[in-house]
């Protein structure tokens, strides 16, 4: 694939996820919508990986790659289904812009990468104001929005999180592989956690609700994963920081479009600065220079 049709794609898949988790739970519990994606994925990965003959390292450092990408999955994963029963399909992406400021912060402390300069800490303040602007335009929307937004708060930190945990690692296992890894050590917690929470089979899901979960099993989890590290193994940062720049922004018009979902204006404006946070935390330095250099 043309790396063009690669970055297309994945803004396409990211954008569409957050409205999929919302359809899938439609007539099934959070629980069991979670744990048939992942079942999906994981049947997937296995197939892909045996017609392409592609091996799955069982090193040291991969399976430490695949306990806390597996870990950070089940977290992500389940505070994010939940809180969906709340919180809008675009205020879900929204919040998961705010990652790459949360993994920058998380890799300084953990990683002992670049200290934070004034346009990282400029943007990361932008983007809490833009985090109290959206928390503030979400509590009207229908009730348990404020449980649900904190949910997925805890979501979006245990995935940047897991993020500076997997570079900590630093595994060079192929991203298939990785894949199938991660929901090998996922799977069996999800299943845990619908059989302790629900535990059973719903009786009729909604055509919808069956497609939305097929997406996510298999373009979102599989085809989504691949072609993200197929970009960061071929293209610059800053190119790929722009995904996380359109896709809250399509987001929220998809939900608003297509699922009826209510966007106040408040809403907006906190997007509109987590999204300069976003630019003043990747750019800022270079903005700069370039004004210093005239």
């Amino acid at each position: 694939m043309s790396l063009p049709a690669a970055f297309v794609s994945v803004i396409l898949i990211w954008s569409t996820t957050p409205l999929a988790i919302k359809w899938s739970a439609v007539g099934a519990s959070f629980s069991f919508a979670v744990f048939s994606r992942m079942a999906i994925g994981l049947v997937l990965c296995a197939v892909l990986l045996a017609l392409f003959r592609v091996r799955v390292p069982l090193h040291r450092k991969a399976r430490s790659a695949y306990l806390a990408g597996g870990l950070s999955m089940f977290g992500t994963m389940a505070f994010t289904y939940w809180s969906a029963q709340f919180v809008s399909s675009g205020m879900i992406a929204v919040l998961f812009g705010l990652s790459p400021l949360i993994t920058s912060l998380g890799a300084m402390l953990w990683l002992k990468e670049e200290a934070l300069s004034a346009s990282k800490v400029a943007g990361m303040v932008l983007g809490v104001l833009g985090l109290v602007l959206v928390f503030g335009g979400g509590l009207s929307v229908q009730e348990g929005t404020l449980p649900g937004l904190i949910a997925l708060i805890i979501g979006v930190t245990t995935q940047s999180l897991g993020l500076v945990w997997l570079k900590r690692i630093g595994d060079d296992s192929p991203p298939l592989a990785m894949t199938l890894g991660i929901l090998t050590v996922a799977l069996p917690l999800f299943f845990i956690a619908w059989y302790l929470i629900d535990g059973q089979f719903p009786t009729t899901i909604p055509g919808r609700a069956i497609a939305a979960t097929v997406y996510l099993g298999t373009v979102a989890s599989v085809l989504g994963f691949a072609l993200y590290y197929y970009l960061i193994k071929h293209m610059d940062a800053g190119r790929i920081a722009l995904i996380t720049l359109i896709t809250p922004v399509l987001a929220l018009l998809l939900g608003h479009s297509l699922n009826q979902e209510e966007v106040l204006p408040q809403v907006w404006l906190g997007t509109a600065c987590i999204l300069l946070g976003l630019c003043m935390h990747r750019w800022g330095a270079q903005w700069r220079q370039m004004l210093s250099a005239r």
